[in-house]
This record gives C-alpha cells, sequence and structure tokens, in this order.
C-alpha cells in the first residue's frame, strides 16, 4: 500500500496530498496559514459561521456539524478547511483559557484538537463520534496566542477510523492528539 493510501479507500484527496513528512495534510512551509491553490487542492473553506462575508460552503456535512457545534464557536473556534478526512481549525487562547500558571489550560487544547478530529472523521458524510483519544502537550500557549489544529485521517478500516491532530502556534507545535472514531449507525425514531 502505498503513501496516501488506506485499506478502505484507496488513494487519498483533498489536502492529504499536500503532505509534508511530519504530519499529512500540512503544506510545506506554512505553518498552517492557507492550504488552498496548491496541487489543485479543493479545500471547502469555512470560517466562523458569525462571519457572513468571508467564503463559506455550508454544504458539506463537516461545515454543518461544525455550524451547530455551539460548544467549539462559543470558544471562539473558527473552521478554516475541510477535506476528505481533513480538517484544520482555529482558536484565539483568552484570558478566559488560561490556568494558575498562565498557560492555556489543557482542556482547551484537547477541545481545540478533538473539535478539528470530529471535523475530519465526519467529512465524509456518515455521522462518527469520537470512541478514545489522548493527547501530549509539548509546549505552552499563552493569552493571545493564534493556534491551528490540523487533523489528518491515518486508516479508517470498517466503520472505525484512526486520526492525528498537531497543534501548532506559527510553526512550533504545542501539542500531538490522536482520536479514533467510530461511525455510527443510524437510530430508528
Amino acid at each position: 500500500m502505498g503513501r496516501g493510501e488506506d485499506v478502505t479507500t484507496g488513494p487519498r484527496t483533498g489536502l492529504q496530498e499536500l503532505a509534508e513528512p511530519g504530519i499529512p495534510g500540512v503544506p510545506p512551509g506554512t505553518g498552517g496559514a492557507g492550504a488552498s491553490g496548491a496541487g489543485g487542492s479543493a479545500d471547502r473553506v469555512t470560517p466562523d459561521p458569525a462571519d457572513p462575508d468571508g467564503p463559506a460552503d455550508a454544504d458539506g456535512p463537516a461545515a454543518r456539524m461544525f455550524a451547530a457545534d455551539a460548544a467549539s464557536r462559543g470558544l471562539g473556534m473558527t473552521l478554516q478547511a475541510v477535506g476528505e478526512g481533513t480538517a484544520r481549525v482555529g482558536m484565539t487562547v483568552t484570558g478566559a483559557m488560561v490556568n494558575g500558571h498562565g498557560n492555556a489550560h489543557g482542556g482547551f487544547l484537547f477541545t481545540l484538537a478533538d473539535t478539528a478530529f470530529a471535523c475530519a472523521c465526519n467529512s465524509y458524510g456518515p455521522q462518527a463520534v469520537g470512541a478514545a483519544a489522548d493527547i501530549v502537550f509539548v509546549a505552552p500557549a499563552r493569552e493571545g496566542d493564534v493556534l491551528t489544529a490540523h487533523a489528518v485521517e491515518r486508516t479508517r478500516f470498517g466503520r472505525s477510523g484512526v486520526y492525528d491532530v498537531r497543534i501548532t502556534r506559527d510553526d512550533q507545535v504545542v501539542a500531538e492528539f490522536r482520536g479514533h472514531s467510530r461511525v455510527i449507525r443510524a437510530v430508528e425514531g
């Protein structure tokens, strides 16, 4: 199996084709700022839904899910890009997110990564939920820092998937997150 393939879907498209060695889905040298255009990527860019002047594609399943996510939007998160199995979400650390050490509370970093993970694993359409996740905090973030979480699908098999998310501030890694998804069966009501 070649790079950029998995057992269920074959070659992947979207942001994965712009991969750099450290984290597929993050264009080299961008530090997370803008992945559209290069390599013919078909990103669907969806800034904060409250911004009516920004370009938006509210037709995709991940964008619709994010638009209904009051928790993430309430923390000031924006869905910056989404492709098949990938997503990029941004957030600025506010004073209300800082712990007693003057650093961004780990729970807010986890929430940022989890939101990017949720958008990536829901980008295909069937409703998926998190089955498990863990995070490693690499460097502190502080009030005023603009963070970007890049989620990338590693593999999908059956109803399960594995996704890696890297949170960065400019080019510095702040945290690494791994999430395991599960597509849920339709609930009849």
